[in-house]
């Protein structure tokens, strides 16, 4: 029997349940950072430089499984509704990190790793719920929600992941196997399904395929353009994972103290954002210019850390750079608007098929300019994978006004606010 639709009364709840369940699901991911490569290099026996390729050759594996996992778990949402795919995909991560913790060898860090990667469709899955239930003109700012409390979590995780770590090594893992475990036993007794059986379209795999998914994006004028312009943002978002620490400990001295506490600090002016001055970016410029300011904003930021002489400097780039969290709520409320009902899994699973493709090349091009710039006697700017950075921002600005907002149909005022 079909699980109902979730009437209009429990929307409300069932977008904090959305939210809280990101939440939980974030933070139980975040515990593990401070934690993975220590085991990682445990597993090679001390061997940094081993190390080093392992965790390369692991987040390689990750960005594989998305790339594939993401559009199947979109277009199965689509099919048989968002709830048992997103309790699923909870449910499929919480096991994946009990798996990760009782790991005997780096082998099975592995397979734990590619599970992780299909099973990080629970958040587009969960995209795509909170759009099935808001109506478009309030998407903007949901998805800013979603956003500050994504970086709210990266700020405690790490930190109790840090704290947890220094008890035992593997204590993280079953601590963030519990929270999300639990989220989904939540879910299991109080989400309600979200997309109606009159919404819902065929399961193929040709829809599942995530070279398909990308030619579905191609198949809408609009979206492709927008598509064009979220790869350019999340290639030029992969600089931070891929340089921050090397690069600030390199230039500037800074210890691991140092840059987590910095991270931390970002991660505050990131919840600001688009907690607070999302809303009310989206309803005086419009969701096309809250995307064209979040590239600006972040464009000068990473020009800032690339150009800065100094630690004190590169710091005032953070609450510039923080201004990029604007782009994702605008550009989900556009995309989303541009697609029928049924279609919005297929959707997210396409823009997670993005994220994951980006994952795969976007620390190769990094390191290799980050290389390229330290080679020695050279005199070359050692901020040089964030002028890319944001060139490629600044690429995403041009392409967006000259082919996304003359064709949104929207005004560039007060739009969005009803």
């Amino acid at each position: 029997m079909e699980t109902p639709a979730a009437p209009v009364g429990p929307r409300r709840a069932a977008v904090w349940f959305v939210l809280v369940s990101l939440a939980l699901d974030t933070l139980s991911m975040s515990l593990l950072f401070p934690v993975f490569p220590p085991l990682v290099q445990a597993f090679q026996g001390g061997d940094a430089a081993a190390a080093g390729r392992a965790m390369g050759a692991l987040t390689a594996a990750w960005a594989v499984a998305q790339f594939f996992g993401s559009p199947i778990m979109g277009a199965l949402s689509d099919r048989f509704g968002r709830r048992p795919v997103l309790l699923a995909s909870v449910a499929g991560m919480g096991l994946d990190y009990l798996l990760m913790g009782f790991a005997p060898s780096l082998a099975w860090l592995f397979v734990a790793r590619a599970i992780s990667g299909f099973t990080a469709s629970s958040f587009s899955v969960a995209t795509a719920y909170i759009a099935d239930i808001t109506p478009p003109e309030q998407r903007a700012a949901r998805f800013g929600l979603t956003g500050a409390i994504f970086s709210l979590s990266m700020i405690v995780g790490p930190a109790a992941g840090g704290l947890l770590g220094a008890a035992h090594l593997r204590l993280p893992f079953f601590v963030a196997a519990t929270i999300t475990l639990a989220a989904a036993a939540w879910g299991f007794f109080v989400l309600p399904e979200s997309l109606a059986a009159e919404h819902r379209a065929p399961f193929c795999w040709r829809k599942a395929n995530p070279l398909a998914s990308l030619g579905f994006l191609a198949s809408h004028p609009q979206l492709l353009w927008l598509s064009v312009v979220n790869l350019l943002m999340q290639l030029a978002h992969t600089v931070l994972p891929t340089l921050f620490i090397l690069y600030a400990g390199n230039r500037y001295g800074w210890s691991m103290a140092m840059t987590g506490a910095s991270l931390a600090l970002a991660g505050v002016f990131g919840a600001l954002v688009q907690g607070l001055l999302v809303p009310r970016a989206v309803a005086r410029l419009g969701e096309v210019g809250s995307v064209i300011c979040g590239l600006a904003g972040g464009a000068a930021g990473f020009a800032i850390h690339g150009l800065a002489p100094s630690g004190a400097i590169f710091l005032l780039g953070l609450p510039v750079l923080s201004l990029l969290g604007l782009f994702s709520p605008g550009f989900q409320s556009i995309a989303t608007r541009r697609v029928s009902p049924s279609e919005q899994g297929r959707l997210q699973g396409a823009n997670s098929a993005i994220a994951g493709l980006v994952a795969m090349i976007g620390p190769g091009v990094f390191g290799a300019a980050y290389a390229w710039a330290m080679a020695p006697g050279q005199g070359r700017p050692q901020g040089l994978g964030f002028l890319i950075a944001a060139a490629l921002l600044g690429l995403g600005m041009l392409v967006t006004l000259v082919f996304v907002r003359g064709r949104s149909g929207q005004r560039s005022g007060a739009s969005s606010s009803g």
